[in-house]
């Protein structure tokens, strides 16, 4: 085969070893991040964000979640190896390096960065937050007992960004839609968790699963109620009604169907439950731009 040919198939399998570093293959976390920033945009403009924000926070919400992705794996590589799901991954099983994997996380927050370039001061001193969070947030599992809180101010840090980028504030809604974002993570991510939980044992890091024992299916429960009741508080407070209370009850709904599928704390029904959450974060926003689409 010709040398140049040769290069050329490195170069495809760098790259395919690059997209699973970074889940492309896998999207349910970018969507986990996307729906409470789209919910933070349409209720900052009262159901009519610009469409060049909502450009800029759906790449931006991809493009950051794929370098947190990239940072995690290198953070997480030698806890990795001890753990059935994360085992072959591209970092873990030693096809690409951690420089490599650090190279491709600093590309995609810039390019992250260089998308607000256009916007207000207070969302770009917002970002540098949410950077640090989202690069701290592997490490949290090493100590605190509950990771999965700080994951969910990481996942819901898009929400103050888009009230600033819209409205030059951050309005005290804001940050009841940040906690509320944090008690949904604990119960998805918990789920999560409860898949590794007899891994994460063996090899000593904590996870709220682990936390929270034998009561880990009651206290996702009760961290979906608190979720939908801040959601339901926050909605009210901005006038919000009809179609928005038909979504939450969807999402209700589709709590009370995880609760079916985490109640034997099996590990596949435990991670078809956490990928469900998915459509639970649609319906919210569906009941969010319906309202807003449906006023007279």
């Amino acid at each position: 085969m010709p040398p140049c040919l040769e290069l050329t198939d490195h170069m495809k399998n760098k790259l395919a070893l690059y997209f699973r570093l970074i889940r492309l293959d896998k999207p349910i976390g970018t969507v986990l991040l996307l729906w409470p920033t789209l919910c933070a945009l349409w209720l900052a403009a009262a159901g009519a964000p610009d469409w060049r924000l909502l450009l800029i926070f759906t790449l931006g919400t991809f493009l950051m979640r794929s370098a947190g992705c990239a940072v995690n794996d290198y953070a997480d590589q030698d806890i990795d190896r001890h753990v059935k799901r994360t085992a072959e991954r591209p970092l873990t099983s030693g096809r690409i390096s951690g420089k490599e994997a650090l190279a491709v996380a600093a590309v995609l927050a810039l390019l992250a960065f260089a998308l607000i370039l256009p916007l207000n001061a207070l969302t770009k001193q917002l970002s540098v937050a949410a950077v640090v969070i989202a690069a701290t947030y592997p490490y949290f599992k090493r100590f605190f007992a509950l990771p999965q809180a700080y994951l969910g101010i990481a996942f819901g840090f898009g929400i103050p960004m888009a009230f600033a980028a819209v409205q030059n504030a951050v309005p005290s809604v804001a940050w009841l839609l940040l906690l509320g974002n944090v008690f949904w993570a604990v119960a998805y991510d918990t789920e999560y968790a409860m898949v590794d939980r007899d891994d994460d044992l063996k090899i000593g890091i904590k996870t709220s699963a682990i936390t929270f024992g034998r009561y880990d299916v009651a206290a996702v429960m009760a961290c979906y109620l608190a979720a939908g009741l801040i959601w339901l508080a926050c909605g009210w407070q901005l006038g919000l009604r009809g179609w928005y209370l038909a979504g939450l009850a969807l999402a209700a709904g589709c709590a009370l169907y995880h609760y079916t599928l985490i109640r034997g704390r099996e590990r596949m029904p435990c991670f078809a439950a956490f990928r469900h959450n998915n459509w639970l974060g649609a319906a919210v926003f569906a009941g969010v731009a319906l309202d807003y689409a449906f006023r007279p």
